[in-house]
């Protein structure tokens, strides 16, 4: 150990460069969005002659382009610099390494300070702010968003949704598109860029849930809180999604660990409601429903209990969306969204990769056009993690009710058809209550962080078709996270050992094998 990660050392004061690293790579992320950031085709951006050599000059893009992955870079140097600066041996809490005591509140500013040039950036990621908007148009037009695809309404396509929305239903919950409609309400549809800032007005409520409600059930597991910070809020892709990409993912996950508090506190009617809201955001986290009933009925609650339970958190659930139906005159149609598969596909999903590849060889061999072969893979992702799901609703102890809720949504998330880089942030709050050690899940954490980031700061880049750059631009932002990866998480002493030491991969596989050797033997023993 270093003397630098020393107990006597891990002091906050050390923080700080850190945190100016991570600030300026967010500046410069930012300043790099208003070159190769998406727009909507009405903004007034459009006619800014002041910034229209940054965004239609070869070499404007260019520049732009480097800025963004670098600036994304620099943000996940300092992540990464200010957990080793932080950690010292623990003491108080479980896991290897715990922070300081007073190191909450230096997380706490850097997420602050990180996420604070992103709120006047162009959006990068993803454009599906750009979506909220036609669909808010379609909530004020009277339309039904869960019948109708944004195709429906007049020169939708000069708000600059993706193309993907014109005929889909959307995904998101009737709450939100009650927001939806709010938002463009007031701003209506000529201020697409004052509507963009107000979503991440928004999103940042479900941020401040997140990073109020996860120390604390952290706590409440044995680990340290701020450590749970700094892995669950402090990461780029977190502070990017949730603030740049202004993803109403946060306020899903926001009220959905709201919910849990509730729950964990002995409030079962508060945490329905939480979860309802969460629901009403985004559908996914119904999965979560059974298993707030189950901490609901308490320990050693007999099996009528459970399923009492059980009944008044769905019954009181339906009631509340019942209502919320019946106000906005959509009913129960987002239960649409739970039953739909999809109907796109991507290749960091086992189901979306297998399925293409089993087009592929049907195509090849001669068996058909394969176009049946993607909806029954799609169907049978959605089949498997049913059952799952069902499995651990019954199950396990009650002490192991967090681990079951959190693979639960996990089986979900993995056996869709699609993941995006920020479903990794519905379940590392999950994952950060049941505790992430410092070995190879820690670095799991900070490989998949890394990855889509650099992922975001590739591919989802706005070039003018004019300039014929799209690919070379694309080529030239992974090529320059390639280099940094390299440095950033092999080479550099002073974040390197966060990535490539102490994995542990061996002893961990002997820890299984021991644990499944003593399980083989309790199971003879109780049979004899």
């Amino acid at each position: 150990m270093t003397t630098l990660e020393n107990a006597q050392r891990g002091t906050t004061m050390h923080a700080w460069p850190a945190i100016v690293v991570g600030f300026l790579g967010s500046l410069i992320l930012s300043i790099g969005s208003w070159s190769v950031g998406w727009v909507a085709p009405n903004s007034g951006i459009n006619s800014a002659t002041w910034l229209a050599p940054f965004r239609t000059t070869e070499l404007g893009v260019t520049t732009g382009t480097i800025m963004l992955t670098v600036g994304a870079w620099g943000m996940i140097w300092g992540w990464l610099r200010l957990g080793r600066v932080l950690r010292r041996p623990a003491r108080n809490f479980k896991g290897k390494y715990e922070f300081p005591p007073d190191s909450m509140r230096t997380i706490n500013w850097a997420v602050g300070i990180w996420s604070l040039p992103q709120l006047f950036a162009l959006t990068i990621f993803s454009r599906d702010m750009l979506a909220y908007l036609n669909q808010g148009r379609q909530v004020l037009a009277g339309q039904n968003p869960y019948e109708l695809g944004i195709s429906n309404l007049p020169n939708w396509f000069q708000l600059g949704t993706d193309t993907m929305w014109a005929e889909d239903a959307t995904p998101y919950g009737p709450m939100f598109l009650w927001i939806e409609g709010a938002i463009v309400g007031i701003t209506g549809v000529g201020q697409p860029d004052i509507a963009i800032f107000m979503f991440r007005l928004v999103s940042l409520l479900g941020v401040a849930m997140i990073m109020y409600y996860v120390p604390k059930l952290a706590e409440m597991q044995g680990w340290d809180p701020a450590r749970a910070q700094w892995i669950s809020a402090a990461n780029p892709l977190f502070i990017i999604s949730f603030v740049a990409s202004g993803h109403n993912d946060s306020l899903m996950v926001g009220f959905m660990v709201a919910a849990i508090f509730a729950v964990w506190r002995g409030h079962g009617v508060l945490a329905v409601l939480m979860m309802s809201l969460s629901i009403g955001m985004k559908v996914i986290s119904i999965v979560l429903l059974p298993f707030i009933g189950l901490w609901w009925a308490g320990r050693n609650a007999s099996k009528l209990k459970v399923f009492w339970y059980w009944c008044i958190t769905l019954g009181l659930t339906v009631a509340i969306m019942l209502t919320v139906g019946w106000i906005n005159g959509y009913g129960l149609d987002w239960v649409k969204v739970i039953a739909g598969t999809g109907s796109i596909w991507s290749w960091w999903s086992p189901i979306g990769a297998g399925g293409e590849l089993l087009r592929v060889a049907v195509v090849e061999l001669g068996l058909g056009d394969g176009e049946w072969v993607m909806p029954t893979v799609r169907l049978a992702g959605r089949l498997l993690s049913v059952v799952i799901v069902l499995v651990l609703m019954f199950a396990g102890t009650y002490d192991q009710i967090l681990a079951r809720a959190t693979w639960s949504f996990a089986a979900i998330v993995v056996l869709s058809p699609v993941i995006h880089p920020w479903y990794l942030l519905w379940l590392l709050p999950l994952f950060v209550m049941l505790g992430i050690k410092s070995n190879w899940q820690l670095r799991w954490v900070i490989f998949t962080v890394a990855f889509f980031t650099a992922y975001g700061a590739g591919d989802q880049l706005y070039v003018w078709q004019f300039l014929e750059l799209g690919n070379a631009m694309q080529a030239l932002s992974w090529g320059l996270s390639i280099l940094l990866a390299i440095w950033v998480l092999y080479y550099d002493p002073w974040t390197s050992p966060m990535f490539k030491n102490q994995w542990h991969l061996r002893q961990t596989w002997w820890r299984m094998v021991l644990a499944y050797q003593r399980w083989k033997r309790s199971r003879s023993q109780a049979g004899q």
